[in-house]
């Protein structure tokens, strides 16, 4: 019936001109936005399987998510795959006041046990509300210039624990740029059924707190870094890290400064990249180095490596040239080792939907 509905609802739409930020001016259904297809790309990068909407293996249609963007990845502490998307569309009651014609949740999660990705990610588990679609794990009032969204930009579990980092989204902007409120944790000690906001870990979107609207997290040893950027594409990015138990204490975040880590001090950390979109960090044991990926200022995906979480990092390699994908953001590192091959997400906005890919790190 779902199906039907989106079919009965496509007829009556017209191809929608890609935007740079604002999920609310796209039409999520296949051939009507973008192509019926994967991308066939002839750079280093392959895609090869699509994760989300009507056109993919998944089927997310059944819990009413025709298109979503992002696709957060991390494991939850025991082998189980949780990938928090972004702003999902479905049918239902219009988002008018957003200027969308679709229903929106800001945020949803689901769960696999795929190790190897070689054939795709299946999605075998849901969170969904009580009428069976996909829930909005923390609602969002949808209101312009008071909350237009509520968006994950990166996962973690620690102790047993899931944790989200989340960006409030006041405004969308010019292409490529928005304006936020703050960003905070978000906690779900049931394997993500609910969560919870940590108030006190809340970081405005002023003065050294700017640096971390949207962020990824990496664990190494003892301590979770936390790689922050401001809001929107062509930033600079910074790190933190705190010891795992105090991951919840912004008192107990160390920020590096260029040379040496500062406690306490949000204004103390320097840029240790620039020119860089949403990020996603790993450890990868082929290179033995730590592996950023982001988008440049001419929105290609790209990779850098260090040796150390900190940095120094790398002069980019493009993984997906923007003449090829120019509406592909967010890519994120698949979060279990795969040899020689490096597995991510990226969002193809001109389809509204998630995209697996392939690169060799050869």
């Amino acid at each position: 019936m779902l199906t039907a509905l989106a079919g009965a609802t496509a007829a009556m739409l017209v191809v929608t001109a890609p935007a740079g930020a604002d999920p609310n001016a796209i039409n999520p259904l296949p051939v009507l936005n973008g192509t019926n297809g994967l991308p066939h790309l002839t750079g280093p990068t392959q895609a090869i399987y699509q994760v989300t909407g009507l056109a993919s293996p998944n089927a997310t249609q059944r819990y009413n998510v025709l298109g979503t963007d992002l696709g957060i990845m991390w494991d939850n502490g025991n082998g189980e795959l949780m990938t928090a998307f972004g702003d999902s569309a479905g049918i239902g009651f219009p988002n008018l006041l957003a200027g969308s014609i679709w229903a929106w949740k800001s945020n949803i999660l689901l769960r696999s046990h795929t190790h190897n990705p070689a054939d795709g990610i299946v999605y075998d588990s849901v969170v969904r509300d009580p009428f069976g679609q996909a829930k909005e794990l923390v609602p969002s009032p949808k209101i312009p210039f008071i909350e237009i969204s509520r968006i994950p930009t990166a996962g973690v579990s620690v102790g047993g624990v899931q944790f989200m980092s989340m960006m409030s989204v006041k405004s969308w902007d010019s292409d490529g740029h928005w304006t936020t409120n703050f960003s905070s944790l978000v906690a779900s000690g049931d394997n993500g059924e609910n969560w919870a906001e940590l108030p006190q870990t809340r970081r405005a979107n002023v003065a050294g707190d700017h640096n971390f609207q949207m962020n990824a997290f990496v664990k190494d040893a003892n301590y979770v870094y936390e790689y922050g950027t401001p809001s929107g594409r062509n930033n600079p990015g910074f790190v933190a890290r705190v010891p795992q138990a105090q991951i919840a204490n912004k008192d107990a975040y160390e920020y590096w400064d260029g040379k040496q880590w500062k406690k306490g001090d949000v204004n103390a950390a320097a840029p240790i990249v620039g020119g860089v979109g949403e990020l996603s960090v790993q450890y990868n044991d082929f290179l033995g180095q730590y592996v950023m990926l982001t988008t440049d200022p001419f929105n290609s995906v790209v990779m850098r490596t260090s040796p150390a979480p900190q940095g120094p990092w790398s002069p980019p390699r493009t993984l997906i040239d923007t003449r090829e994908l120019p509406t592909a953001y967010a890519p994120s590192i698949f979060p279990y080792q795969t040899g020689s091959d490096l597995y991510f997400v990226t969002t193809i906005h001109s389809e509204y939907n998630v995209v697996l890919m392939r690169t060799s790190l050869r």
